[in-house]
């Protein structure tokens, strides 16, 4: 007899707490995983991408892994503790890539060996995928295993609690963990705080171990009782070579393919897997969708590094789960039974086909973003071109002439042409020191005379430079726009007047695109997440046998990972000038899909399971009794035995 409190196993909020941990740590990982790709590796847009899907990719395809561990070795507690070590490893491994102290030996705030930052950060990120991959399918269903027959109501709660807390989780890691980025720490050099952004969510990674771990006395743990994919495979793999070693015409034909297991599996079985192969055939173009959904997290993270916007930013980055929360209640209670009383019939597969032409609206609309953004982008040197700048610290106007004939008339501390390609979504500035000493400048190192500093990354908002010669300084302050670039030239005046003659030189304008535009997009991808996901989902289990639905659930999984890998192979292979241009296309590929969806969705025929598993088994000589026991998963017809009693499966 299991402990209760108000009707509900104690044990189940041991489960609770320990998933909205779990996902406050994988979402607060990825909000900003694509960030420290692009500004901490220094990687390129279209690498950081392709890593960021490959990561999302494996997390989609050890599920798989985890329920067969589950089902058929370990069983779901001992799975979930193992696994959720390697993920809390992984985690704080992922933390400690971030700090870039480790590596800094000349702390310049930058490290000095990548490749070590890079080789710890994909061991942190694949261990981590490993973890949340594998628990996903044992998690959910380990918390159904509490609750006894008596307690269907309680179940039902449970499972609306459970998902509260995975958007609750999300919701709040992709508001917090950006903020921590966005604050300054390190040992020698204050940097973005990487390690507090990826530090917390390893945190609570140990958290949640820690709490599953302290309810373990009082969970009701099955013992794994093998499962129904590795049967499902079995059956396939003998129709198929079955069927090539009949390929002679002197055979009869069969009405269905997996027919040719007939001889070897039960004719249940083999329903079953083909009401299952009917809904997996319909899978095939949804890979599409997914390719467009999860750049949610990577392209368009991206676009709106390069626009302003400073309270909007932290909003964007939470309305994805905001609107999940608020248009699945509106979508249930209002829009379809709405349509439904107009006599219109929006079945579940007209509804994923709408839910597509909302995701290619999305990217159509982000298209518009982006092209209003590159109307303010300046003019870089292509990968065959260079640029100059010139600084003149004298005192009259200078005449300059670089071979063969350009001449260049520079004005007193004025500055003409620009050094090289800037990184516009960062705000960065460099001295000139026209002073006739060294200087010394706030965090930065003494500047000789006529030398320059580096380009350095500040922080957006007011700062306080300080300089110093000896006794003398001056403060100097200027008010940075997001991704702004300055050159500040120091005239040998400088503590004279108290800083004020020093000039600046405005590289590059501050960005100037708000990040509101992209709210439109956002809603629009959610709509599409609303109508497609969630609706094909339920309309999968529908049309599957209750045996099947870990076997459809793996196939929803894959459907989600080969659309990441999509999204790697055209960032890595198509290269196209113009990132508009790359959502275009995206778009255009989501609306042939869709068309292609729903032609498949016009000859599908919808079906009862239930009643062709009863047709079956009355086929079969079997009494309503009997049926109620039949297996679920189906032995070899040459075992010994069967089993008398229905196998539970890992949900995925």
């Amino acid at each position: 007899m299991t402990a209760e409190c108000c009707g509900y196993p104690i044990s189940i909020f041991f489960i609770v707490v320990n998933e909205f941990c779990e996902r406050f740590s994988y979402y607060g990982m990825r909000a900003v995983l694509v960030l420290y790709f692009r500004y901490f590796l220094l990687w390129d847009d279209d690498l950081a991408t392709s890593i960021y899907h490959a990561f999302v990719a494996l997390c989609y395809l050890t599920p798989i892994l985890g329920a067969i561990i589950a089902d058929s070795w370990l069983g779901k507690f001992k799975t979930i503790i193992y696994l959720s070590i390697v993920y809390a490893i992984g985690q704080v491994t992922m933390a400690i890539s971030t700090i870039h102290d480790i590596t800094d030996a000349n702390r310049d705030g930058t490290p000095d060996n990548f490749t070590f930052h890079i080789a710890l950060s994909m061991l942190g990120l694949i261990l981590i995928a490993l973890g949340t991959g594998g628990i996903k399918p044992c998690v959910a269903a380990f918390g159904g295993d509490q609750f006894q027959e008596h307690q269907s109501r309680q179940l039902n709660t449970f499972f609306s609690v459970f998902y509260l807390c995975i958007n609750a989780g999300s919701l709040l890691s992709t508001l917090i963990t950006p903020v921590l980025r966005a604050q300054e720490c390190g040992i020698h050099t204050q940097q973005q705080c990487y390690p507090l952004a990826f530090g917390v969510p390893a945190v609570l990674m140990v958290i949640s171990l820690v709490v599953f771990i302290a309810g373990s006395g009082m969970y009701v743990k099955t013992d794994p009782e093998g499962n129904i994919m590795w049967s499902v495979c079995k059956c396939i793999g003998f129709a198929i070579k079955n069927r090539f070693r009949h390929r002679s015409s002197s055979y009869p034909k069969r009405e269905h393919w997996m027919d040719w297991a007939n001889e070897k599996y039960d004719k249940l079985l083999i329903a079953q897997i083909k009401m299952v192969l009917k809904v997996l055939f319909l899978y095939i173009p949804l890979p599409m969708f997914w390719t467009l959904f999860d750049q949610k997290g990577s392209r368009w993270t991206l676009q709106a590094t390069t626009m302003s916007g400073d309270f909007v930013s932290i909003l964007i980055s939470t309305v994805n789960p905001i609107l999940i929360l608020t248009l699945v209640p509106i979508m249930d209670r209002l829009i379809f039974p709405l349509i439904q009383k107009c006599g219109l019939n929006f079945s579940p597969l007209k509804r994923m086909t709408v839910g597509m032409l909302f995701a290619a609206m999305a990217f159509v609309s982000a298209a518009l973003v982006q092209i209003e953004i590159d109307k303010t982008l300046p003019n870089f040197p292509s990968s065959s071109e260079s640029q100059l700048k010139v600084v003149n610290t004298y005192s009259t106007t200078l005449n300059v002439t670089i071979s063969p004939n350009e001449h260049l008339l520079i004005e007193s501390f004025g500055v003409q042409l620009h050094t090289s390609k800037h990184t516009y979504s960062t705000i960065s500035c460099m001295f000139v020191n026209g002073y006739t000493a060294d200087l010394n400048i706030t965090n930065l190192d003494s500047i000789e005379p006529s030398a320059t500093t580096n380009y350095t990354l500040v922080n957006q908002g007011k700062r306080d430079f300080v300089l110093r010669h000896g006794e003398q300084w001056c403060e100097f302050s200027r008010k940075f726009g997001f991704g702004a670039s300055y050159t500040f030239l120091i005239p040998s005046t400088v503590f004279s007047d108290d800083c004020e003659s020093i000039t600046e030189v405005e590289d590059m304008k501050p960005n100037s695109v708000h990040m509101a535009l992209q709210i439109p997009q956002y809603f629009l991808i959610t709509t599409g997440e609303v109508m497609f996901s969630v609706t094909g989902l339920q309309f999968s289990y529908s049309q599957a046998p209750k045996n099947m639905k870990s076997v459809l659930q793996a196939g929803w999984l894959c459907t989600n990972a080969v659309g990441n890998i999509i999204v790697l192979i055209v960032a890595e292979l198509g290269k196209l000038p113009k990132q508009w241009a790359e959502y275009l296309l995206f778009a255009s590929l989501l609306v042939a899909v869709s068309i292609i969806f729903s032609i498949m969705a016009y000859f599908y025929t919808y079906i009862d399971p239930a009643e062709i598993e009863a047709q079956v088994r009355k086929e079969q000589g079997l009494e309503p009794e009997e049926m109620e026991k039949e297996t679920i998963e189906m032995e070899e017809k040459d075992e010994d035995q069967k089993n008398e009693q229905g196998v539970k499966q890992t949900k995925i």
